[in-house]
């Protein structure tokens, strides 16, 4: 009965953790008012800017296959919201197809029942198990696309003032990308290439900006791709306006540092909150057994166990979101 415990103790913790985590992810990329502002102003600049793409343009454009296979290509293609998620993966620099990804998933989710089921362990518990192996998985992936994000907001100011260099010099927009794309660290060196060879293959720069900005999840990106696309539509000294981004871009990466620093002693209250409970019955169980073994011998204990973990997942995302400061 205690290993029945300890085995829930620590996928609920591990659960409510990864739920939050995910909810807190949805929220920061479909709801969050400064993501709608920037997309608003870059569709808002695509309606004044060139026409759409054509069919001529079109097939310069590298198409991402979702699977190897034929039949496996056709049917997901056919399921709601699989863009989205081919987007998603892209964002995480993985040479994965989307079929790998969604095999590896389902790979982990197996290995998990039949752990469970090796176990002797309950039908929920082995389910809980499966859905912890999933959400591993997605949080591998979100860390590997987070990690991405950062490498290439940390290398943008510079890749940015150097352009301006560049333009000073003589040389026009697309050749002082290429010229930051050689000189600049990956990933961020792969994405400028990728803008530099769709342009000279016929897709007009503001259009391959404006996929750059829809590929690469930063909101640094964003504010680059919305600085030249309106400096393409009213005029100016392209150089100067490159060269007030990157000031911009980093005054903003220090401004985060020292907000990072200053709510540090509230990310570790969160932790120490978020881990309390757990720990606390952990010691209990220690100490005095049969007291906490009432939890899930007695009908009501486990009822009053379900309540806690939701007031807690909700008590746990209120905490990360208040100590989540932007800038």
């Amino acid at each position: 009965m205690n290993t029945s415990f300890w085995s829930i103790a620590l996928l609920s913790a591990l659960s409510i953790g990864f739920l939050v985590w995910g909810v807190y992810g949805l929220w920061r990329e479909h709801f969050d008012p400064r993501r709608k502002a920037l997309a608003k102003r870059l569709k808002t600049s695509a309606a004044f800017g060139p026409a759409p793409l054509t069919e001529s343009s079109l097939k310069f454009r590298s198409r991402r296959l979702l699977s190897q296979w034929g039949w496996a290509e056709r049917g997901l293609q056919t399921m709601p919201g699989v863009m989205a998620m081919d987007h998603f993966l892209l964002q995480t620099g993985l040479a994965l197809s989307l079929a790998q990804a969604l095999s590896v998933a389902i790979l982990l989710v197996l290995l998990a029942l039949a752990l469970g089921i090796s176990l002797g362990w309950p039908v929920p518990l082995s389910l809980a198990l499966a859905a912890l192996g999933l959400l591993l998985w997605m949080a591998f992936l979100q860390h590997r696309r987070s990690h991405r994000m950062a490498l290439i907001d940390q290398a943008l100011p510079d890749a940015l003032e150097l352009m301006a260099r560049s333009m000073q010099a003589g040389h026009a927009f697309i050749s002082a990308m290429q010229v930051a794309a050689k000189e600049s660290a990956p990933p961020l060196s792969f994405e400028l290439r990728t803008v530099f060879e769709e342009v000279n293959f016929g897709i007009s720069t503001s259009q391959a900006l404006q996929a750059l900005a829809v590929r690469v999840a930063s909101e640094d990106v964003r504010y680059f791709v919305v600085a030249v696309v309106i400096q393409s539509e009213t005029g100016g000294n392209l150089a100067e306006i490159l060269r007030n981004t990157a000031r911009l871009i980093r005054e903003r990466q220090k401004i985060a540092g020292v907000v990072r620093v200053l709510s540090a002693e509230g990310r570790i209250s969160a932790v120490i909150l978020s881990l309390l409970p757990f720990v606390l019955a952990a010691f209990m169980s220690l100490v005095n057994p049969g007291f906490v073994s009432r939890l899930w011998t007695d009908p009501m204990g486990l009822q009053l166990v379900y309540v806690s973990l939701i007031l807690m997942a909700f008590g746990i995302l209120w905490m990360w979101r208040l100590v989540q400061i932007r800038v």
